[in-house]
């Protein structure tokens, strides 16, 4: 017999092979992570910080008999509102999409909703902001200026603490009537944003892509009626009317009816506030009105949903509002009670919580009941997240 002799170098590439065959059979197989890891794993991801040893205890406790209540247990983290919901919101109040950028009116009303359970299909026409309380912060809620909140931010006020941080109306800042408020559309962050200079229509397709998931590449139709396409949309562009046929009218022809709603609405740069002008169209309405004298020439501030009818009637507009109305507030109302809206909220969610999109017939599923739940239960976004996190963190 033999005497076998192991080199160093042999023995090596053995341990390699050997842990290459167990990281792979990890891979493989799914990780059943118990009801401990199950429930730090939800805190993690909901509050962004780990949770203390007696949180972490009640957490497991229910993960078994009541996920949900775990989940609402890690919600109560001052770091889901002050971390996590502002994270989730910022990117919506910037032309670029960034998270980087300081709190403000916006992000605040969506944290404060969030945090009240707040009928959020209201999120785009209510008399709404969030403010902090009693001086908590030396610079008061503002029509022209973004102090309050970045001061909230900088002290690292709790967010979660509604004697800290509380509603009341965004007519009483920003000095415009009730009626002409529409959420987070009139709020200064989306005014700065959106209303300045232009022709209002990116107030209009920023809001489309945050709050109904799609953009406007998305909603290109061409055989809806093109009667109130602006004047400004050359129906030649560069000589050749079939550029306009067969791709501007696609866009134009569903927006262009929509963004009526925003025709007494303008950001003042040098004010730094938004600008409400009833019964005066501002004057933007009319810039390159010259293109195309026989088009739509805006005279009020009516609107109208051409979307209702043919291929984007899948957006689920409610069948109860009439689809026209006068303002920013009422067109809220049509976009936040339709199902994308409902939809895109829960995308949201999805993302942030899961880290990923739905991906398989189980995502789905979930997905759709938790789109279904939030619609039936006057829109609470709470109950979304814990409902996603559940979901998740089973898997």
């Amino acid at each position: 017999m033999k005497n076998r002799t192991w080199t160093k170098t042999g023995l090596t590439g053995l341990m390699r092979i050997f842990l290459a065959t167990l990281l792979a059979a990890a891979i493989a197989l799914p990780a059943q992570a118990g009801p401990r890891e199950q429930a730090k794993r939800m805190h993690d991801r909901l509050a962004g910080v780990p949770p203390s040893e007696s949180i972490l205890a009640q957490m497991e406790a229910l993960m078994a008999s009541n996920p949900q209540a775990a989940a609402y247990i890690a919600m109560d983290d001052t770091s889901f509102y002050n971390v996590t919901l502002k994270n989730f919101a910022a990117p919506w109040t910037n032309e670029a999409q960034s998270v980087f950028v300081p709190m403000n009116d916006y992000i605040a009303t969506v944290i404060g909703m969030i945090r009240d359970d707040v009928d959020f299909s209201t999120l785009l026409s209510a008399d709404l902001t969030y403010v902090g309380i009693g001086g908590v912060v030396n610079a008061a809620p503002s029509a022209t200026s973004n102090a309050h909140y970045e001061q909230l931010e900088a002290n690292n006020v709790d967010l979660s603490d509604a004697a800290l941080f509380a509603g009341t109306s965004q007519s009483s800042i920003q000095g415009i009537p009730s009626t002409a408020t529409a959420g987070i559309i009139t709020s200064r962050a989306a005014s700065e944003a959106f209303f300045v200079a232009g022709t209002n229509r990116a107030m209009f397709r920023f809001t489309l892509l945050n709050h109904m998931c799609n953009d406007m590449e998305q909603m290109h139709d061409t055989r809806l009626v093109p009667d109130r396409i602006r004047q400004d949309v050359s129906r030649s562009p560069g000589g050749d009317s079939r550029l306009f046929l067969n791709s501007c009218i696609g866009c134009h022809t569903g927006m262009d009816p929509l963004t009526g709603a925003f025709a007494y609405y303008d950001y003042d740069e040098t004010a730094q506030r938004l600008v409400y002008t009833p019964g005066t169209v501002q004057p933007k309405y009319f810039n390159n009105d010259l293109n195309f004298p026989q088009g739509f020439r805006t005279t009020d501030d009516s609107w109208e949903n051409y979307w209702r009818e043919g291929q984007n009637a899948y957006l689920g507009f409610d069948a109860s509002l009439p689809g026209t109305g006068n303002g920013a507030k009422s067109m809220g109302q049509e976009l936040g009670n339709s199902y994308a809206f409902a939809a895109c909220q829960v995308k949201k969610v999805f993302r942030t919580v899961c880290l990923r999109d739905a991906e398989n017939q189980t995502d789905r599923d979930t997905f759709d009941a938790i789109v279904a739940t939030f619609r039936n239960s006057n829109y609470r976004m709470k109950q979304v997240f814990a409902d996603t996190a559940v979901h998740c963190m089973g898997q």
